[in-house]
């Protein structure tokens, strides 16, 4: 091995290495809001296996995305974005651990499946954490610059798929969507709808958020950004806020109405964090 080869390498690990303490910084400021609530506590203890397994997986395809778009090191091929998406599980299934551990909250008390549900249900909000770190927590160069603007019109529904994930799995667990959605009338829900697609519009389009001079062209008209991207967005947070109260239960023995009051309340939240995430891509769609 030439002295060379031998630096680089060398500058490669140092490298990886730097990527995976972004990622554990990214994994526990993104998975804080979970792992200081008690509903989330409990709920990896209790929770349907096949759901939460089925959670796990679900989020591997968004992971993959990101990484290929903002990931925290550079990739060159879906293979590496892969493997750099089962990395960032990993880191967040280890920081959730730990962060558990020094909680008290997990130990010798719990059986093993109860220890290893509460890890894994951290685990997803921590993983998005460590895969975006260098895009959000990283230096930026021209690469990462060059990654974004060709995210494209897959890539923002990516994002927004990504954003509503992340925030609406925050929330369903909670009680306080139940009492919401029980004290709306169907008119409370039909505005709640307008208003989450206008403020979804507004975020990404018209108030001025930095990253705005990139989501929209100056060649596309309102009515033709707010169907192609804003309706499609609204669409993608109901339905990611729907998964996520199935999985966690929250649909179980509900009637068709209680249950479209909940997405609906629910798609409020996932809607703003859908909006939040796309300003992220930067990209022409």
């Amino acid at each position: 091995m030439t002295a060379r080869t031998a630096a680089r390498m060398r500058e490669i690990e140092k490298g990886f290495l730097v990527g995976l303490g972004r990622a554990a910084g990214g994994s526990i400021v993104f998975a804080l809001p979970v792992l200081m609530t008690m509903e989330m506590w409990s709920l990896g203890a209790s929770m349907d296996r096949p759901r939460l397994a089925l959670l796990l997986v679900a989020i591997v395809p968004l992971l993959v995305g990101l990484s290929h778009y903002i990931g925290f090191e550079e990739t060159e091929t879906w293979v590496d974005d892969l493997r750099d998406a089962f990395v960032a599980i990993a880191v967040g299934f280890v920081t959730s651990a730990i962060v558990l551990s020094l909680f008290g909250l997990i130990g010798p008390h719990l059986s093993f499946d109860e220890v290893l549900g509460a890890i894994v249900i951290q685990t997803v909000p921590a993983s998005f954490g460590a895969v975006i770190a260098q895009g959000q927590l990283g230096q930026s160069d021209e690469a990462d610059d060059s990654r974004n603007k060709q995210a494209g019109y897959g890539g923002s529904l990516l994002f927004v798929a990504s954003g509503a994930v992340f925030l609406s799995f925050n929330i369903a667990p909670t009680e306080e969507i139940d009492f919401i959605s029980a004290s709306m009338t169907p008119w409370h829900a039909i505005a709640l709808v307008l208003v989450s697609i206008a403020m979804m519009h507004a975020i990404v389009y018209s108030v001025g958020f930095e990253g705005q001079s990139a989501t929209r062209p100056d060649d596309y008209s309102f009515w033709s950004v707010f169907v192609r991207n804003s309706l499609p967005g609204y669409a993608i947070a109901l339905l990611v806020s729907a998964a996520m109260l199935w999985i966690f239960g929250r649909l179980d023995d509900l009637g068709a109405s209680a249950a479209l009051r909940l997405v609906i309340v629910l798609g409020f939240p996932a809607a703003m964090g859908a909006a939040f995430a796309r300003l992220i891509v930067g990209g022409q769609s």
